[in-house]
């Protein structure tokens, strides 16, 4: 799949603030997942680094109490990437999937009903969540002015899977994810490790991208039957 770039992120703003009725999309930059331990916040992710430990009590998942809403085919919430860490951590003994994507990103739209698809196929050995960007910081602009739209979205895909919001704005992310480009996806192993993130920043997939057919799905499904510390390939 093709990819949202920064320098088109930077267009769309500009438009924006001309006032021709553009969706305020957000100027992307990046960041890595935190690890557990505080000091490395700030690094960027690396294979084999853990998702910090979940908290002792909840179990993780997106509750329609904390600043979400649920939805008829899977829940949708407003959290920010440390409460998203929390979230893969307390899916241990699980894949888990996470897609970084904004409904502005046409790749993203493109793929998503892929990422339904694999959520449908594996159930019970992985675990799917979407990570929406489509907050930007604007003026008047709230996290939670999104839950509307990109629910009724969701409910369209049936994507039966749990789905956040970001609480921060998409700029922020992409600066903690170190992620100069939309869409991306980050897995993790059955031992809460990163063991592969997915993204165009360095062209490595060509002009089409990455997809769930020819790259997403065929890592995963190696990471179900691998033997031991056997890794997959790329």
């Amino acid at each position: 799949m093709n990819v949202i770039t920064r320098r088109t992120l930077a267009c769309l703003a500009l438009l924006f603030l001309l006032g021709c009725g553009s969706p305020s999309a957000p100027p992307p930059a990046a960041e890595a997942p935190p690890t557990a331990e505080a000091s490395a916040e700030t690094a960027p992710p690396a294979v084999g680094t853990p998702a910090p430990t979940a908290p002792s009590s909840g179990d993780g998942l997106p509750s329609p109490a904390e600043r979400g809403v649920a939805q008829g085919t899977g829940s949708l919430a407003v959290k920010s990437w440390d409460e998203t860490q929390q979230w893969i951590a307390a899916q241990r003994g699980k894949v888990v999937v996470v897609d970084v994507w904004s409904s502005w990103c046409v790749p993203c739209i493109r793929e998503f009903p892929n990422l339904v698809k694999l959520a449908r196929d594996h159930a019970g050995d992985v675990v799917c969540l979407g990570f929406n960007l489509d907050y930007s910081g604007a003026i008047g602009e709230t996290p939670e002015s999104f839950l509307d739209p990109i629910g009724r979205f969701l409910a369209k895909q049936d994507a039966a899977f749990s789905n956040l919001i970001s609480s921060e704005p998409a700029e922020d992310v992409f600066q903690r994810l170190e992620l100069g480009s939309i869409p991306a996806v980050l897995i993790y192993d059955r031992e809460g490790q990163l063991s592969k993130r997915f993204d165009n920043d360095d062209d490595l997939y060509g002009d089409e991208g990455f997809t769930y057919e020819k790259h997403i799905v065929p890592w995963i499904e190696q990471l179900l039957s691998r033997d031991g510390d056997a890794a997959p390939r790329n």
